[in-house]
């Protein structure tokens, strides 16, 4: 199901810069979406677009009224029921990425009848989905994947959709999370299928295509972590990469929540995953590698890049400061 838009990011009394993802994504990659932000006291972030309430969002037309912030455990606060409320007494859809659903709030379901205003728990597929089947489709497609989690995948995935069609590629950004939903309008929370039905999830969000076109699709976790590897390989098996990049943080000694575990290596990283990539596409490859310098300077990253670049012949970059361009010119 398709999201409204345009949409009022609502953000709350958010005081962490990384709890409000949700609607900083849509910011960054997505703003002729945004009409505006909303907050309330006690506030101390934003995503820097335009700061407005209810009414004067839907005033200016807004659709959707977006949960774009993020709690421990993916809790809907009471305390954020009269704002949906209000939302959809001024002609807006609620959409929310949390794990708490918006159906299991009888106010909230009632009010949604009365509005006619569609409840939206993109993080939770309506879908019914089958197995896979390994079959090889038509088309082109590239996986991001990753050293660990966070490391950049939605952001590479969305840097080097924005590179292809600036150079005249027919691509499509495919969302496997609720912040990529978000930003696409549409896709498969992929870590909330049945296990068994990942690939099949995966094989249906990339259909046959015309024989140039590609489908860029946002990876998960990491085939090295020892919680959310299932995700990871449902991921490889669905898709059928063409190409595969990987993502990379720098200075993490351990795996993302896990302070026991083993960091892998980028060589790891490279291995694991085109072993497991070529079950379903013989010819997989890497094409790049992307970092993110974020904790350095723009000079120590081009350098930390410059070095993986030489150590594994592949372009090497930071998403965000130095743009995919360079990974995008060795798939012509």
């Amino acid at each position: 199901m398709k999201i409204a838009s345009p949409y009022l990011l609502f953000i709350g009394d958010a005081t962490d810069q990384l709890s409000i993802k949700m609607a900083r994504g849509a910011a960054d990659w997505r703003p002729e979406l945004c009409v505006g932000e909303y907050s309330v006291n006690g506030c101390t972030v934003s995503t820097g677009i335009d700061k407005m309430d209810i009414a004067q969002a839907a005033a200016k037309g807004a659709k959707s009224f977006i949960l774009g912030f993020a709690n421990s455990g993916g809790v809907l606060d009471q305390k954020w029921l009269p704002y949906i409320l209000e939302a959809m007494n001024n002609g807006m859809d609620i959409v929310s990425g949390l794990h708490d659903k918006l159906s299991d709030f009888p106010e909230v379901v009632e009010k949604a009848q009365q509005t006619q205003q569609r409840l939206l728990d993109i993080r939770h597929p309506k879908a019914e989905f089958v197995t896979g089947t390994g079959v090889k489709r038509t088309g082109k497609r590239l996986l991001t994947v990753g050293t660990d989690c966070s490391v950049g995948k939605m952001y590479t995935s969305l840097s080097l959709e924005k590179s292809m069609k600036k150079l005249g590629f027919d691509v499509d950004f495919r969302a496997t999370g609720q912040c990529g939903i978000l930003i696409a309008g549409q896709g498969v929370a992929i870590d909330c299928v049945i296990s068994d039905f990942l690939s099949g999830a995966t094989e249906s969000l990339s259909p046959d295509h015309d024989s140039e076109h590609w489908d860029i699709i946002e990876g998960q976790g990491s085939l090295s972590h020892p919680a959310f590897a299932g995700v990871s390989l449902g991921l490889l098996h669905g898709s059928q990469p063409d190409a595969l990049v990987v993502c990379h943080d720098i200075n993490r000694n351990h795996m993302r929540g896990l302070p026991n575990s083993q960091f892998p290596s980028i060589e790891e990283t490279i291995s694991l995953n085109l072993q497991a990539a070529k079950l379903t596409n013989p010819n997989a490859k890497v094409v790049g590698i992307t970092v993110n310098t974020s904790s350095v300077s723009i000079e120590e990253g081009l350098r930390i890049c410059t070095k993986l670049s030489e150590e594994f012949s592949l372009p090497c970059v930071d998403p965000l400061r130095d743009g995919t361009d360079s990974i995008v010119s060795t798939l012509k």
